[in-house]
Formats: C-alpha cells, structure tokens, sequence
C-alpha cells in the first residue's frame, strides 16, 4: 500500500495494484471563495496550488467520491478524468449526479462490501459535523450533508479506513472496532462554521482516534488548504511532539507514504 498525500482531501492510495483517486479538488489555488456560513469566508481557496500537475493525479484506476462538497469534486476533475473510468460513491443520489456530468461507470459502496480489482471496499457511516446543527445549515444553502468513510480490505494488504469528513462520533468507534485498521486516514483541519461548530476532525478528535486504534498507523489529511480551517499541520506537529506519538503521520501535500515494505 502507498498513499499520496496530493492536496487537502485529495489522496492517491495504492492497494492491491489498483490506484484509486479520492476527492480530487483539483481547482488552482484562490480558484473559489470562501463560504459565507463558516469562518475566514474573505479567504479564497484553494489556499495553495496543487504539488504536480493535474495529468498525474488522474492517471489511476478508479475514483472515490466521499461525498459531492466542492473541495471534494470539482468542474476540474470532472473535466480532466477519463468519462468512462470507474467511480465510486456513497448514494443513489451522488451516483445520479455523476452521471449527469457524462460519467458511463458509476457504482455505489455498500456496507455490506463492494468487491473491486481483489479488493473489498465497506462504506462506513460518519458525522460531518453535529448533525442536528450542521444538517439543517447545509440544507440552507443547497449542500448535502451525508458523507461517507471507505475501508478496504484485501488478503494481500493492510486494512485501510478512509474516515472521510466526519468528527469523532459513534459511527468512527463503530468502524474501528468493527474493521481493526492498520492505516486510518482522517481529516484534520477542524473545518468552522460561523457558530462555532466543526465540520470535520480537530485535535481532540485526533487523540480520540490514537486511543481507540494504539496499534494503528494515523495519517493526518485534509490541512492547510480550505478557507475555514481552524487546525494547521504544524499545529497537529506541535501536539505529535509533545506527546512523543509515533504513529501519527502528518504528510506534506506531494508525499508519498509507502507500507509495502511491511506488508
């Protein structure tokens, strides 16, 4: 397994000889504005350009869509990829979608397994924010809430858990103890709305994460790029290093992170 840390969401995972692309945001840096319903909305993002060119992201096998937010899909990627490449997503709903955006091969993860290339994808359940606060802002302004983790399991691998945009909540406990991951990505920045309340994981959440999976490999994502980030990467070092934790990854944007040689 190697995953690519590419840009804010946006990874490249290598398993089991496939390579599946996952939330490409793949706009220029300043492309659209912040927004109106979350902190720094007089920010533009992306706040940095992508580490290498777009042809390079979008040469895989398959795409992974954890839900249809836009700094998760763009007009960019929806442009650049090939129409009839494998897609993958979280709903009828977001399968129709890609669909109208000229997409031949669309097919949704279920959690009972979805079986891919000699891989096993789950869909997991998550918490984009408290769900009783932030569903009813994203139904105000026209944005799904529901989002989705992806674990992946092949015989041949280590068990990855994509946990996708989500605080720690029920759903994360459940797919730790449910799946043991060896590798478990999760996104980070603490993304704020104008009240107050996050989007996505902060340190806390982090920690909780560390504590329920200590044999697990932590891999921080999702930093550094959208406008209403409340967490840095160096932030997520400083708390790292205070605590002498190990198993906390916190990549930069074109890093490549290699498990093959403990597979």
């Amino acid at each position: 397994m190697k995953i690519t840390q590419v840009r804010s969401a946006t990874i490249i995972v290598e398993y089991n000889n496939t390579k599946f692309l996952v939330d490409p945001w793949l706009m220029p840096k300043d492309y659209m504005p912040g927004f109106d319903v979350a902190i720094n909305s007089d920010v533009r993002q992306p706040r940095v350009e992508l580490p290498f060119g777009i042809e390079k992201i979008v040469d895989v096998d398959a795409v992974i869509i954890t839900h249809i937010h836009p700094d998760h899909w763009d007009e960019f990627a929806e442009n650049a990829l090939d129409k009839n490449i494998k897609v993958f997503v979280q709903s009828i709903i977001d399968k129709d979608y890609v669909i109208t955006k000229g997409f031949t091969n669309v097919e949704i993860i279920q959690e009972s397994g979805t079986e891919y290339n000699g891989i096993t994808l789950y869909k997991t359940g998550t918490q984009h924010g408290k769900r009783e606060i932030i569903k009813p802002l994203c139904d105000s302004i026209g944005l799904p809430y529901d989002a989705m983790g992806v674990v992946f399991k092949s015989n041949d691998e280590k068990t990855l858990y994509i946990a996708g945009d989500t605080i720690w909540c029920e759903e994360v406990k459940a797919a730790l103890e449910k799946y043991s991951p060896d590798v478990i990505v999760v996104n980070a920045c603490a993304a704020t709305v104008l009240n107050g309340e996050r989007l996505i994981m902060n340190i806390d959440d982090v920690k909780e994460v560390l504590q329920h999976a200590p044999n697990s490999t932590v891999i921080a994502s999702h930093m550094d790029t959208v406008s209403h980030l409340s967490v840095t990467r160096n932030d997520l070092k400083g708390f790292k290093n205070k605590n002498n934790i190990d198993n906390l990854l916190i990549p930069e944007d074109g890093e490549i992170i290699d498990f093959t040689c403990n597979n």
